[in-house]
């Protein structure tokens, strides 16, 4: 890190304190703020406590107090022993922990991907209401097929935000990665922080039960999923379709 970036008084001067707002509230919003704005990348350490502390004029237990709180709301996370780190972005969530197809009882290698189709489209009003957009926003459309071994396994349809993705609504989709998370970040700058799921079971209509080599009216399970970035925000709605006959979910009840 430069002795610019971190000159004593330098970065206290980056944010104003509200009136009534705790010190180390006001210095994890600083703090929060760099990592939006991408000062520090997901997986980075951030500088040692003291030299931060030094730098924002505060004593060290006002920046361990600041720090804490980012820790629990995600944005950071504690190694002992090296540091503190940004948090990483998800590397793909995989649907593999829901569905398992096994052959000879063994796990199958993680599946392949194909984009079957792409497309620029309005977003309707549940979409721009959950991805926080204005009516009438543009939004792209991927359907995505995962495969195991050539044998389709998945059928996905994903939402994305414009121009957030922009980069990918004319890529080559041949090129793509097989985990799309990651290549949001290298392409599109976009960071995956969490993601929700919500799983239900229906039966697949004749198009999906095409798509994945079943019959028309075959149970399936359909995982509904909200993806967030660094900054909270829904930026992919997904929906995964795949044989409800592969389903599988183990939960621990403490």
């Amino acid at each position: 890190m430069s002795e610019q970036k971190l000159a004593p008084g330098t970065a206290a001067q980056r944010e104003q304190r509200e009136p009534g707002q705790s010190r180390y509230g006001w210095l994890a919003a600083a703090l929060r703020s760099r990592i939006l704005q991408g000062e520090w990348a997901p997986g980075d350490a951030i500088p040692p406590e003291a030299l931060l502390a030094k730098s924002y004029n505060v004593a060290l237990g006002t920046l361990r107090q600041a720090l804490a709180l980012l820790v629990s709301a995600g944005l950071l996370e504690r190694h002992h022993g090296r540091g503190t780190f940004v948090k990483a972005g998800l590397d793909g969530a995989t649907m593999l922990r829901f569905f398992r197809f096994r052959q000879s009882g063994e796990l199958q290698a993680a599946p392949s991907s194909r984009i079957l189709s792409r497309k620029r489209r309005l977003a309707d009003l549940d979409e721009a209401d959950t991805l926080g957009l204005p009516a009438g926003t543009s939004v792209l459309v991927l359907e995505r097929l995962r495969s195991i071994e050539a044998q389709p396994c998945l059928l996905e349809t994903l939402v994305l935000q414009l121009p957030l993705f922009e980069a990918l609504a004319e890529s080559d989709t041949t090129a793509w990665d097989d985990l799309l998370y990651p290549m949001y970040q290298r392409v599109c700058g976009v960071v995956i922080h969490h993601a929700e799921d919500h799983l239900s079971f229906g039966q697949l209509t004749q198009q999906q039960a095409r798509r994945l080599n079943l019959e028309r009216g075959h149970p399936c399970v359909r995982v509904q999923r909200r993806a967030f970035d660094l900054a909270n925000r829904c930026v992919e709605l997904r929906t995964t379709f795949g044989d409800a006959f592969a389903f599988e979910y183990t939960a621990q009840v403490r």
